[in-house]
């Protein structure tokens, strides 16, 4: 592992802990510069494709996924470490339930599922942009008490 500071390429690890199911926190420490840093390590599974609407195939981006979410969030009470554990359970769920492809859709309907018990705001913010609403009265079918939940 290469020191982020001087770019040496030896490091020694001082510390390791495991971080959630599949991944290892390790800090390290430069043997030339005695810079100290983190990484992390996670298990390589095969690569999961999401199918997006008009047929184009991309890799599934737990960053990009993360991201969506965050914002979703913004100025809400929900923490990082949350977030974390969401994604998480969604490219978990994802990986288990498809062969090596899923679709834009999917991913969609999954956050709208795990999201609604998170924070019932930053469910509303994702379905929001996510369906696409057209009218008012399509925004106000899913936020009305009994109408909306059905169909997530």
């Amino acid at each position: 592992m290469r020191c982020p500071e001087c770019h040496f390429a030896d490091t020694k690890v001082v510390d390791s802990r495991t971080s959630g199911d599949d991944a290892i926190r390790r800090r390290r420490e430069c043997l030339k510069c005695e810079a100290r840093f983190t990484t992390h390590e996670r298990v390589e599974r095969p690569m999961l494709w999401v199918v997006k609407k008009d047929g184009t195939r991309e890799p599934f981006d737990r960053d990009k996924l993360l991201r969506g979410l965050s914002l979703a969030c913004r100025k809400r009470p929900v923490t990082t470490s949350r977030l974390d554990e969401v994604v998480r359970k969604l490219e978990q769920d994802l990986e288990l339930n498809r062969e090596g492809e899923v679709s834009s859709t999917a991913v969609g309907e999954a956050v709208l599922s795990v999201l609604r018990d998170v924070d019932e705001v930053a469910w509303v913010r994702f379905a929001s942009v996510y369906r696409a609403f057209e009218s008012v009265d399509q925004f106000v079918h899913l936020v009305r008490p009994g109408e909306g939940r059905s169909s997530t």
